[in-house]
């Protein structure tokens, strides 16, 4: 409801139809549908006690879970290339970020996204499985690959390669992005320094609660993690999954006073409308 709410204020207030707030549109839909992939198998599982999915609904699942943490990172890279933009290059902002290049910037996101899992999930696809138990609350690759029977080295060294794509890039873009905004902020006046921790904070909270949940995910994957609760490890793996999505909107929602006056004015504008009926309306009908 609250990735809705956003989505839905961004693209009823005119004045909010700027790049920042068309990533964080995109942020809102890759939430709702990470979340899609999880929660509703998740809460089907639970209540008929079953705990069991087929294997081409694993498949779909690892796509969907997949994508959604490669498209949510390299969407993150990208806002941070903005506020680069925007802090470092004002004047040229709206040439650099102009609405056809963020359309082409959010579109090659989703495709870079869509492209990388296709491979993995091919892959993954065609080995033979010998067990068929995976000790997560979700399907994912590295879990499903770890029950084949077959020789598995093409799948690791792709998955090797997979991980560099999803992060290296994106991470190297981010280090460039705010390694320009602390370089210049240096040698502006306090005023202006201010100004740009303001506009970065509510990125950097939603960069590191991101990259902090997802990171334990990996190391979860890769290395033995028995020493550490075994409820500390369930609740931290589905908290990407679950907790990045309804954080986001909240982080943007509270941060950004235009984005919260203009949430607080379509709610005054509904309500107002349901308790002032139209005039002419009920004149007609009388």
């Amino acid at each position: 409801m609250l990735n809705v709410f956003l989505i839905s204020t961004v693209s009823l207030d005119r004045k909010l139809h700027k790049p920042m707030y068309f990533f964080m549109v995109n942020l809102g839909v890759n939430g709702l549908y990470g979340s899609l992939g999880l929660i509703p198998m998740l809460l089907m599982n639970i209540l008929s006690d079953t705990h069991e999915i087929s294997h081409s609904a694993c498949l779909v699942q690892i796509f969907c879970l997949h994508t959604y943490g490669v498209c949510e990172y390299t969407t993150l890279a990208v806002m941070a290339y903005d506020r680069y933009v925007s802090i470092c290059n004002p004047l040229w902002y709206s040439r650099i970020m102009s609405p056809v290049k963020v359309c082409t910037y959010i579109a090659g996101v989703w495709l870079f996204t869509v492209c990388k899992t296709s491979a993995t999930i091919v892959l993954t696809a065609q080995l033979p499985l010998c067990d068929v138990r995976i000790h997560k609350l979700y399907c994912d690759n590295f879990s499903l690959v770890n029950l084949a029977c077959t020789d598995t080295t093409l799948n690791n060294i792709y998955g090797l390669v997979s991980l560099f794509l999803s992060v290296g890039p994106q991470l190297s873009l981010i280090v460039y992005s705010y390694g320009k905004i602390i370089k210049i902020s240096l040698k502006a006046s306090t005023n202006s320094r201010t100004k740009a921790f303001q506009t970065c904070t509510p990125h950097l909270i939603s960069l590191a609660n991101f990259s902090i949940a997802c990171t334990f995910e990996v190391l979860q994957s890769r290395f033995d993690m028995r020493k550490v609760p075994r409820t500390f490890r369930l609740i931290v793996s589905v908290y990407f999954l679950v907790f990045t999505p309804l954080l986001n909107p909240i982080i943007y929602g509270v941060r950004s006073d235009i984005i919260r006056g203009s949430m607080l004015k379509i709610l005054h504008f509904r309500r107002t409308a349901h308790v002032h009926p139209d005039p002419i309306k009920n004149h007609a009908l009388r």
